[in-house]
């Protein structure tokens, strides 16, 4: 994380882990966190966002944190561009360390993906931020919103028998 400091930002100290030993917390974004998230990631609103978190020195120089994170927010409606409500409860897995060791990680679909360290510090909450980001609903849709699509023109006059037409191939 390069120039300013993330909305959502929870830092712990590597120092502060311990060999073989979990260290846990549970984190919430306040207020103005939710707002300028909800800036970020073009929402609404959110409502709430909180997780529970697990970092573990590994043996390997490695550290695997693992988190739930629970959220409320609205998103505009892909149709209509009305709020829909939305929750979302999730779970995650990141491993983090030094870049050189990226090619010493665990590979496969199971594994958790790869961070680079930056620093002497792993921000949590930016890593439950970011991850949160990834789980929204892509096209958020109000359940009654409707489409007006044009009925399909079966005439033969569409824009690629016009085309046809054109280049001498098409019916006339």
């Amino acid at each position: 994380m390069s120039g300013s400091r993330p909305e959502f930002s929870r830092l712990v100290p590597l120092a502060r882990l311990a060999r073989d030993e979990p260290f846990r917390q549970r984190i919430a974004a306040g207020e103005g966190e939710r707002a300028a998230l909800a800036r970020r990631f073009d929402l609404e609103a959110l409502t709430r966002l909180e997780a529970d978190v697990e970092l573990l020195a590994e043996r390997t120089g490695t550290y695997l944190l693992t988190a739930q994170f629970g959220a409320a927010f609205a998103q505009r409606c892909i149709v209509t561009l009305d709020p829909v409500d939305g929750t979302l409860s999730e779970r995650f897995a990141l491993r983090f360390g030094p870049v050189e060791a990226e090619g010493d990680s665990p590979a496969g679909a199971d594994e958790p993906a790869f961070e680079p360290l930056d620093g002497e510090a792993i921000d949590i909450g930016e890593a439950v931020a970011q991850e949160f980001s990834l789980a929204l609903p892509p096209f958020p849709r109000r359940p009654d919103a409707e489409m007006d699509v044009p009925p399909k023109d079966e005439s033969g006059d569409g824009p690629f028998a016009v085309l046809g037409r054109l280049s001498g191939r098409g019916r006339r």
